[in-house]
């Protein structure tokens, strides 16, 4: 899987990786410096694999799209020219692949509660539905667990997308705007729906 693209060769004449600097290695990996190369995928594969695998819930599509990307992305650095971080340019390649893949085979979506535990320790809205203030959470776990999962399946690519990668991922609108092509408001509006949404098939449940 990623470990294929993750060996390096030797930059030229044995030069070494400087400490990370974004610009001066997307400049090398456009250059054919393959260390530098190797270097992009070490600094984004588990947050591009965690995005990917909250969307797909699967380790081996989340895996292997992983892969796609930086596949893809290596392939049309030379593209890049800068007007945003190479990162939101790198998520937005996940992205489209990633919904394009959820379409095309209608794959099941699962939020695994653990990492909601790891990751939503922020406050957010989402967080309160499975917080530990609710009585049912140490009672039946998996329970809880289908119901988001059924919940989840409900929701449109984009508005599972938007709840990944704000409420999971923690990223900005702002950003969540450069991935997604469109503005903050579009994001904004997706992520209230998309909770609403989450809320209602959840209130039933929480109610008990």
């Amino acid at each position: 899987m990623l470990e294929t693209l993750s060996t390096a060769t030797p930059a030229k004449g044995g030069e070494t990786m400087p400490e990370w600097n974004e610009k001066e290695i997307v400049g090398r990996a456009q250059q054919g410096d393959m260390e530098a190369c190797d270097a992009l995928i070490r600094q984004f594969q588990e947050r591009i694999y965690a995005t990917i695998y909250h969307m797909t819930s699967n380790h081996e599509d989340a895996a292997d799209l992983a892969q796609i990307t930086f596949i893809k992305a290596i392939r049309k650095i030379d593209k890049f020219k800068g007007q945003s971080s190479f990162f939101t340019w790198l998520y937005r390649i996940a992205v489209n692949n990633t919904i394009n893949f959820i379409r095309s085979k209608r794959k099941r979506v699962i939020l695994s509660i653990n990492q909601m535990d790891e990751e939503f320790d922020r406050g957010e809205e989402l967080l309160g539905l499975v917080s530990k203030d609710t009585p049912q959470r140490d009672i039946d776990r998996h329970e809880l667990q289908g119901m988001l999962n059924a919940a989840m399946q409900k929701l449109s690519p984009n508005h599972r997308l938007v709840v990944t990668l704000h409420d999971v991922q923690g990223l900005p609108h702002e950003q969540i705007g450069e991935i997604m092509d469109c503005n903050t408001n579009t994001v904004r509006t997706r992520l209230h729906y998309a909770r609403k949404q989450l809320q209602a098939h959840l209130s039933d449940y929480l109610k008990q």
